[in-house]
């Protein structure tokens, strides 16, 4: 009997655990993805968002024409294709920033650790748009920053370049807004490490180089992989910052889905393309966790 109560009791303290975290991915997540799902089939009305379920015939008004346009018309592909690109080129950047900045912070006194961690997240302390704004003035034409790139590029003979409103612009600021997510990971990897580590690779004759290549990188695994997934997710779907600081030629698939939205009002292919991101933003994050799962046990294999 009491062990009876005991496992009704742990398993009430269980659901009382991941029940609420259940019910907010159903709520806000799994049942917007169904409705976006059942969206796709249907038809645009006349007048923006979705016709009829049922059309004057009686008859079941549900197709695949939506989806037909994506994977048929290749503007929409290259747009997604250019949605990774910048995607990736984001990841690889807050990458090669990230790992010196989080290894410095990793490796300093716990005094200065902490200044360090915050200035780290100091930019959320601000609104998102206003940062972005901050980026328009930093690199409009009259900045200094402008003045000082085409000054060079005078002498060398070359014309000036716009470095608002281009891909430039676009690829600065999503890795100024993203990199925060890459320290972070890094940092409480990197923190962990055994020092005693590199010291025993240090007596066997190892230089620098190779006692990072073979011990600290590897070992590093899962933070390179929880931060790549971190930024690579919400940069491919971001739509703001092209918006602000791209060109005509910096569309990017969310503000393709933005367009569908609130411009065109053509709700099912925004469905669409909701459909393709989320889809690719859950691979993605499945690819991310099955190599950080693979890095930990590996970590395991050589604490052991």
């Amino acid at each position: 009997m009491a062990t009876g109560a005991r496992e009704a009791a742990q398993a009430r303290g269980k659901w009382l655990v991941s029940g609420p975290p259940i019910l907010y991915l159903l709520v806000f997540f799994a049942a917007p993805t169904l409705i976006m799902a059942a969206a796709s089939l249907r038809t645009p009305g006349e007048f923006g968002g979705l016709a009829p379920l049922v059309d004057e015939a009686g008859k079941l008004d549900l197709n695949f024409d939506s989806f037909a346009r994506f994977f048929t018309e290749p503007v929409y592909l290259e747009v997604f294709v250019k949605s990774v690109i910048f995607a990736t080129a984001t990841t690889v950047l807050c990458l090669l920033i990230a790992y010196p900045l989080a290894s410095v912070i990793a490796t300093s006194p716990k005094r200065v650790r902490s200044l360090l961690l915050l200035l780290v997240i100091l930019p959320f302390w601000s609104n998102f748009l206003i940062r972005i704004y901050a980026w328009m003035i930093i690199l409009g034409p009259n900045a200094a920053l402008a003045r000082g790139v085409n000054g060079m590029l005078a002498w060398f003979g070359a014309g000036p370049v716009p470095l608002l409103f281009s891909s430039f612009a676009v690829l600065v600021c999503l890795v100024y807004v993203h990199l925060p997510f890459m320290v972070l990971p890094l940092y409480a990897n990197l923190e962990k490490h055994d020092p005693a580590l590199l010291d025993a690779a240090q007596d066997l004759g190892a230089h620098a180089w190779q006692r990072f290549w073979r011990i600290t990188f590897p070992l590093s695994l899962p933070g390179v992989y929880a931060g790549a997934a971190l930024v690579f997710i919400p940069a491919l779907g971001i739509f703001a910052i092209p918006d602000l600081l791209g060109g005509p030629n910096d569309t990017l698939i969310g503000n393709l889905i933005k367009q569908q939205f609130l411009e065109t009002r053509d709700w099912p292919f925004g469905s669409v393309l909701s459909i393709v991101l989320t889809v690719a933003a859950l691979a993605l994050a499945g690819l991310a966790a099955w190599f950080g799962q693979r890095a930990t046990r590996a970590r395991a294999l050589v604490d052991a």
